[in-house]
C-alpha cells in the first residue's frame, strides 16, 4: 500500500489541552523521540505566541534529526493589511523553519461573523500569506480550518478557499474538522470533493469531540488523504485530537500502509508512555493498542481460551506495538487465571495449591483487596501460600505522630522498630505526611542491610474508600506504585485505618524489591530457580 505521512502536532495543538505544559527541554526531547520512530513532520509551535516557541526553533536546528521535518505554525495575515508588514508573517520567516503550516478560514460563518470581512478579502488573506512565504523558498502546508463545517454550509465558497491556497503555492491542503463534530461518511464525501478541485494532495486534521477522530482520519485516508495530523495519545483542546498512536497502528497493521520507519510501530507503547510522563499525566489504562489493559484478560473463560490460542481474544499480537499480554486476578477469576498468573512459579501441576490461591484471592477481595491493580502484592501472596516466602525482616511495631500548632505546618514523625538479620533496628523518620515519614523510617532501618532499596521511587499513591456507608469508619484501599531503574510495580493494603493500609502497601513494595534483587523474582517478575525450590 501507499506511504501515509504522519504529521505530529503534540508540541503545539497537544499542549493546548487542559493542564498540559511542556518545557523547552521536553519539546526538544519529544522531537528527538518522534524522529527516532520515523514521524514525517513535527509541528514545533507558533513562533509569535511565546518566547519558548521562539527559542524552540532556534534550538531545534542543532538537533541531529534523521527523518522528521520540523514545521512552524501560523495564521494568515491580518485583515485589510499588507502581508510584508504583518508581525505573524515575520515571526514565521524568522523561525527559519523550512516547513510552514498556515491556517485560514474556510467556513463563511467565520468570515462574516468572526473576522467581519467579505469573502474576497478572506481569499486574499490566504493567497497573500502563502504566496509571500513561498516566495522566500519555504514549503507551505495549508490548514483549512473548519473545512467540513464550511463545506456543508457553503460548498462553493469552501472549495474556493482551498483552491486559493493551491494557486498561491501550497504543497498540500489539510482539511480540518476543527469542531470535531462530523461523521466518517461526511468526512469521506468532503475529502472526495476537495480532491476533485485540487491538483495537489490533501491531508486530514480531526478533533475528537464526538470520539470519532481516529475513525474520521481513517475514512479520510480511504477517500484519498495522504497525510494525517494529530497528537500522541490524542492530547489537545477540549476532547483532544486524533491519536496518532491509534492512527499509526491502524494504518500499518490493519490497512497495511507504509507509516513510520524501522521499528517505529513496535515502539508505539514506549512513545505513548514517554509523552504521558513528560506531560505529567497518568497513563490511560484502557487506551487502544498501548494501554496496560489493552491486552489484559480477566474473565476465566477468556483466559482459558487465550492460554490455548492468544488470537482468540486478541486482535493483534501485543508485541507488534510494543505492548504485553496480561492476565488479571480477582474474585471473578477462574482456575485458568491463576494458572496463567503463576506460570513463572511453576506450580501449575499443584491443583491443591492453585485452589488455595484462588480461594484466598476471593477471601481478600471480599475484604476490599484488588489484585488486578497490585500484581506485586499478588506475587508475594503466591510465594507465601507456596511456602517459598522467607521474610527479609520482621515488623515489631510502628508509631506515627503528627503535631501542629495554629498557622504552622504540621510536623509528622514515624518511629519504626524492625528485626533485620537478628538485629533490632529502632529508627525515626520525618516526612511531609504519615506515608512519607513511614517510608523514610522504613528505608532508614533497612538501608544498612539492603542498600539497593535506595533505588526505589514512589511514583503514585491512591486511596479509595471501599464501604462508604460506614462514613469515617469505612475501610480504605491504598495502592502504591513504585519503580527502580528497571521495573514498575504496584502493591496494596486495606484497613479501616488509612495509615495501616498505607503501611501494608509500603511494606509489600519494599519486600517485592528485596525478593526481586535476591533473584527470587526476576526483573520482569519471573521466579528464579531459588524461588522455585
Amino acid at each position: 500500500m501507499s506511504r501515509i505521512e504522519l504529521y505530529d502536532t503534540t508540541l503545539r495543538d497537544g499542549s493546548q489541552g487542559e493542564g498540559i505544559s511542556f518545557s523547552l527541554e521536553d519539546k526538544l526531547q519529544i522531537t528527538l523521540r518522534l524522529d527516532e520512530l520515523g514521524f514525517d513532520y513535527i509541528e514545533g509551535g507558533y513562533p509569535l505566541s511565546n518566547p519558548k516557541d521562539i527559542e524552540y526553533f532556534q534550538r531545534v536546528i542543532d538537533l541531529p534529526l534523521r527523518h522528521a521535518r520540523v514545521a512552524a505554525f501560523g495564521m494568515t495575515r491580518l485583515r485589510n493589511s499588507a502581508v510584508e508588514k504583518d508581525r505573524g508573517m515575520h515571526a514565521l520567516r524568522d523561525s527559519r523553519a523550512q516547513i510552514i503550516t498556515i491556517v485560514g478560514k474556510t467556513w463563511d460563518l467565520h468570515v462574516h461573523d468572526v473576522l467581519e470581512i467579505d469573502e474576497a478579502e478572506n481569499l486574499a488573506m490566504i493567497g497573500d500569506s502563502i504566496g509571500w512565504l513561498a516566495s522566500l523558498g519555504r514549503e507551505l502546508l495549508y490548514d483549512a480550518e473548519h473545512f467540513f463545517d464550511g463545506y456543508y454550509a457553503n460548498p462553493e465558497f469552501a472549495l474556493k478557499t482551498i483552491q486559493a491556497a493551491e494557486q498561491a503555492g501550497a504543497r498540500m491542503v489539510i482539511l480540518c474538522d476543527t469542531n470535531g463534530g462530523r461523521l466518517p461518511e461526511e468526512i469521506a464525501a468532503a475529502v472526495a470533493a476537495a480532491r476533485k478541485v485540487l491538483a495537489i494532495p490533501v491531508g486530514i486534521h480531526c478533533h475528537n469531540d464526538c470520539d470519532l477522530a481516529v475513525a474520521n482520519s481513517l475514512a479520510a485516508v480511504a477517500a484519498g488523504a495522504v497525510q494525517v495530523q494529530g497528537t500522541i495519545n490524542g492530547l489537545g483542546e477540549r476532547c483532544g485530537n486524533a491519536d496518532l498512536v491509534s492512527v499509526g497502528a491502524n494504518l500499518a497493521l490493519k490497512k497495511k500502509h507504509d507509516v513510520l520507519r524501522g521499528e517505529g510501530v513496535a515502539r508505539l507503547t514506549e512513545l505513548s508512555r514517554y509523552v504521558y510522563e513528560l506531560a505529567n499525566m497518568n497513563f490511560r489504562s484502557n487506551q487502544p493498542f498501548v494501554g496496560s489493559s489493552a491486552f489484559a484478560h480477566k474473565g476465566g473463560m477468556h483466559v482459558s481460551a487465550v492460554n490455548r490460542l492468544a488470537r482468540s481474544y486478541e486482535h493483534i499480537p501485543p508485541e507488534t506495538v510494543g505492548n504485553v499480554q496480561r492476565v488479571l486476578v480477582s474474585e471473578l477469576s477462574g482456575r485458568s487465571n491463576i494458572v496463567a498468573k503463576t506460570t513463572k512459579f511453576r506450580i501449575q501441576k499443584d491443583s491443591r495449591l492453585i485452589s488455595q490461591i484462588l480461594d484466598r484471592v476471593k477471601e481478600l477481595e471480599a475484604l476490599g483487596y484488588q489484585y488486578e491493580a497490585a500484581e506485586a502484592s499478588f506475587d508475594l501472596l503466591v510465594l507465601k501460600l507456596a511456602g517459598q516466602y522467607q521474610s527479609k525482616f520482621d515488623r515489631i511495631h510502628y508509631r506515627v505522630n503528627v503535631e501542629t500548632e495554629a498557622d504552622s505546618v504540621p510536623l509528622t514523625e514515624a518511629t519504626v522498630k524492625l528485626r533485620v538479620g537478628g538485629q533490632i533496628e529502632h529508627v525515626v523518620g520525618e516526612g511531609d505526611g504519615p506515608v512519607n515519614a513511614l517510608d523514610r523510617a522504613l528505608r532508614k532501618a533497612l538501608l544498612p542491610t539492603y542498600p539497593r532499596l535506595a533505588e526505589i521511587q514512589l511514583v503514585d499513591y491512591k486511596v479509595r474508600v471501599i464501604n462508604s456507608a460506614e462514613g469515617t469508619a469505612a475501610r480504605v484501599r491504598v495502592v502504591i506504585e513504585s519503580r527502580d531503574g528497571q521495573d514498575v510495580w504496584s502493591t496494596i493494603g486495606v484497613s479501616e485505618n488509612v495509615i495501616e493500609a498505607s503501611w501494608l502497601a509500603l511494606v509489600d513494595s519494599v519486600e517485592y524489591k528485596l525478593f526481586k534483587d535476591a533473584g527470587v523474582l526476576g526483573e520482569t517478575g519471573e521466579a528464579s530457580q531459588e524461588g522455585r525450590s
